[in-house]
C-alpha cells in the first residue's frame, strides 16, 4: 500500500475556490488562504504514507491550521505505529491536531482491559496493528500509546461544526453523552434541537470519493469523509480524504 499512494488534485467545491482562466488564483481565494484553515480527515487505518502525503504534500500543513482527525488510526493497514507516532510528533511540534476516538481505538482499549475482547479486535484488523508495533501481546504495548488512546475525546465542537467518528444519538435529550453512538452509529440527518443547526463531520462508514464530493456540493449538513483509504482494491474507494471547511475544498491522496 505504501508505494501505491497517488497524489490527486485538490477538489474545490465552493465558489470561494475559483481559479481564473489564466491559471492564476483569484483575489478572493488569496484573501481566504491567509486565514486559519479548518480541516477534518477521515479514517486512516494504518495508511501512514498516504497520511503523511496528505498533510505534507497536499494540505501543506501550517502551524495555524486546526486539524481534526476523525478516529480509526489503527488496524487493517500495515503502519498503525507510524501513524500514531506521526500524530504524537506533530502535536509535540505545536501543530493544532485534535484526534478523536474511533471504534478501532475503543476495541483496542477493550482488548487491553479484558482478553475476552481480543478475538473481536483481531477479526477487525488488530493483528496488523500488533505486527506494526512489533509485539505479540497488547500487554507489551508501551504505556505512552495506551495513554494516547485513553486520552482521545469522543467528539469536538467548534463554531458551527460537530466532529465525531460516527454519529450522535438523535433520540437522547442530551446527544453528547452516548459514546456508543459516537463511535458506532452514523446518521444522514439529525432532528435533535441541539444538532439540527450544526454541521456534523464524521467518518466510520466508508463511501466512494465521488459520493463524498457530491454531498459537499449539495451542502449536506452531515458529511462523511471516510473514503476507504485502506480498501485500495475496491472500486471508488482507496483514498484518504480531508475537507477544509472554510472553503469546502476536498483534498485526497
Amino acid at each position: 500500500m505504501g508505494n501505491s499512494c497517488h497524489i490527486s488534485d485538490c477538489h474545490c467545491l465552493d465558489y470561494i475556490c475559483l481559479y481564473t482562466s489564466m491559471g492564476q488564483q483569484s483575489d478572493r481565494l488569496i484573501d481566504f488562504s491567509m486565514n486559519e484553515r479548518l480541516f477534518a480527515i477521515g479514517d486512516i487505518h494504518g495508511c501512514f504514507n498516504e497520511f503523511k502525503a496528505l498533510l505534507e504534500v497536499k494540505i501543506k500543513i501550517r502551524i495555524d491550521d486546526k486539524i481534526i482527525l476523525l478516529g480509526d488510526y489503527i488496524d487493517r493497514g500495515p503502519q498503525s505505529k507510524e501513524v500514531i507516532d506521526f500524530i504524537i510528533e506533530l502535536r509535540k511540534k505545536g501543530f493544532d491536531i485534535v484526534p478523536l476516538m474511533g471504534n478501532h481505538e475503543a476495541m483496542l482499549l477493550d482488548a487491553f482491559d479484558n482478553e475476552e475482547f481480543l478475538s473481536n479486535w483481531f477479526q477487525n484488523g488488530g493483528l496488523e496493528t500488533l505486527k506494526s508495533f512489533g509485539i505479540y501481546s497488547l500487554k507489551n504495548l508501551e504505556s505512552k500509546y495506551i495513554e494516547f488512546f485513553k486520552g482521545l475525546t469522543y467528539y469536538f465542537a467548534f463554531e458551527k461544526y460537530l466532529f465525531v467518528h460516527a454519529g450522535f444519538n438523535d433520540d437522547d435529550i442530551n446527544p453528547f453523552i452516548d459514546t456508543y453512538f459516537m463511535i458506532w452509529v452514523c446518521k444522514k440527518e439529525y432532528t435533535n434541537s441541539l444538532l439540527i443547526n450544526k454541521s456534523v463531520i464524521h467518518g466510520h462508514r466508508p463511501i466512494p470519493f465521488d459520493v463524498c464530493k457530491e454531498r459537499v456540493l449539495n451542502k449536506n449538513k452531515v458529511i462523511d469523509v471516510d473514503t476507504g483509504c485502506v480498501y485500495i482494491d475496491k472500486s471508488g474507494y482507496g483514498r484518504l480524504t480531508a475537507i477544509e471547511l472554510n472553503t469546502n475544498c476536498l483534498y485526497s491522496v
